[in-house]
This record gives structure tokens, sequence and C-alpha cells, in this order.
């Protein structure tokens, strides 16, 4: 079987508890989740001068995630994220500004990376900044399959923005408060999810539309047909890149050529793993998962 390949842009940064710094940013939780299930990923993004930065560079050569397109930024500061949780485990965040991941410049080695992937996933938080927003809109064309990762984090969204990006992407994924928000900004006067799912279809070229439902699953809209996981029971860690594992394994599932509702199923429970556990990236073993999902067969 041919190792498909994946280009995962935007952020990698540390997330910052009131205890602890945890190596995240959406991009790179994408990018270490898909290499785990054998996706030949490249991660396009900038760093600090810094200590911080030469860690997330070697957390991504450890994950064998491929680190070439990673610059270096002589005048600011690799990211960081300010993390709160509430008592349920979900999570608020601050994030600095500008950090080095806002000033990605454009490169033809880049554009070919993006051209030779089976997948180009990117996100709309990069798009707060105007030169990385730039490249990512310079990167697009040369996508084969483009995954859209709403992110909405306020105040660093444009709404002008955000909807050339929905545009342009092939599978978009959100979660339910931002598909309501969305589809609102698109003029829908739909109250149920499925209403809303139809009208961005109906207002897009993507063939494939994924919403994640926190502890209740995910719906995916997938060439026209609907997919639904209710959920798996988990006692909750904190949900920090719980949606971007998800995203990840679905997206990892497909290129392999698995069956749409085994992924779905597959992703969820990652998912659930994830927000089970600390941290954004904990390992999970193919053993693990399946034991999840059929516990009864163990």
């Amino acid at each position: 079987m041919n190792t498909k390949k994946a280009v995962c842009y935007g952020e990698i940064l540390w997330d910052v508890f009131p205890d602890e710094e945890r190596i995240g940013g959406a991009p790179l939780n994408v990018a270490s989740r898909l290499s785990s299930f054998g996706i030949h990923t490249k991660m396009l993004s900038k760093i600090g001068k810094d200590e911080r930065g030469q860690k997330l560079l070697t957390y991504l050569k450890n994950n064998n995630v491929d680190t070439k397109h990673v610059s270096e930024d002589e005048n600011l500061s690799t990211g960081i994220v300010q993390v709160s949780l509430s008592p349920s485990g979900s999570a608020s965040y601050e994030i600095n500004y500008p950090s080095a991941w806002d000033k990605i410049n454009i490169s033809e080695e880049m554009k070919q990376s993006v051209k030779e992937a089976d997948a180009f996933i990117f996100g709309s938080l990069v798009c707060r900044d105007e030169v990385s927003r730039k490249t990512l809109f310079q990167l697009l064309p040369e996508a084969n399959f483009k995954v859209l990762d709403i992110n909405l984090r306020p105040p660093h969204y444009d709404e002008e923005v955000l909807l050339k990006l929905i545009q342009q992407a092939g599978f978009i994924k959100f979660n339910d408060d931002e598909l309501f928000e969305i589809a609102a900004m698109l003029g829908s006067m739909y109250n149920s999810l499925e209403q809303n799912l139809d009208f961005i279809a109906g207002k897009t070229m993507a063939s494939s539309i994924c919403v994640t439902k926190g502890n209740h699953g995910a719906v995916f809209l997938h060439e026209g047909d609907l997919y639904y996981n209710s959920g798996f029971k988990i006692k909750v860690k904190d949900t920090v890149g719980a949606g971007d594992s998800f995203l990840a394994t679905l997206v990892a599932k497909i290129l392999q050529g698995e069956k749409t509702q085994k992924a779905l199923d597959f992703a969820c429970a990652v998912g659930a793993l994830v927000a089970g556990r600390e941290g954004a990236n904990p390992k999970l073993s193919q053993e693990v998962i399946e034991n999840f999902i059929h516990p009864q067969e163990s």
C-alpha cells in the first residue's frame, strides 16, 4: 500500500496551563496524530530562535513529522497560549500576538510539498495575521484535497476571511457552536444542526462536512450521505486537542480507504480517549483504541 502524504499548515506553540506548559497548536496536534497512523506528514510553520522553539522541533521529529518547512524568526518568539480550564475540563484560551507563527513566509519548496500531498490541512486561526494569511491563500491553489479546521478563537477571526476559506475547502470540520455561528453568517434561518449542515453544504463546494458534538459524538456529511456516531462514555481530564485528534484520525482513515462509518466511529473513539487523558497528544496504540470501541471482545 502506498503511503499517503499530508501537509499541515499553521500555528505550533506552547499551551501554558496554571501548573505546567504543554506542546500544542491545532495543526501540530493534527500532524502528530496523522503521523501515528502511518501518514507521511510535513509541518509548515515558524518558531522563534528560543528554547521553546527547539523543543517543538524535537517533539515533531520524535513523532516522525517532517520539519523542513518550519522556519525560525529572528525577531518574534515561539507562540504561547494561556489556557484556563473550567471545572468540567473545558478550555478557554488567551493567544499571544504577534508570535513567530503569525509570519510564515511562502517558498517554492512549500508549494511543491503541498502539490505532492494527498491532503492539505489548515485552520482558520493562522489567518489572524496578514503574512501567514497571504501565504495560506498562495498555497491553497496547489492543494489536491483541502481540509479546513474551523477554530473560532475570539477575537482572532474575521467573517470575510472565514467565508473565503469555506468556499475553498473540500472538507470542513466544525464543532456544533461553530456550525451554528457560521451558518448564521451565511444567512441561515434554521435552528437544527442537520438543517444547518445541509444549508452550509449547499453554500460550499465541500464534499465532506463534519460536526463534532463533544461527548455526543459527531455527524459527518460525506459525498451526499449522512453518518452518525453518538459518542463514547469517558471521564474527561481535559478537552485540549481532542477535536484535533478526531480530525486527524478521520482524515487518515479516509485517505487509507476505510469505510466511512467505521472511520467516523474510530475517530470519535480516539477523540474521546484524548479527552480522557491529560494533554493534547497522548500516545494511543491500535490495541487501546480497538479495546475501547469493542470492550467485550478484548
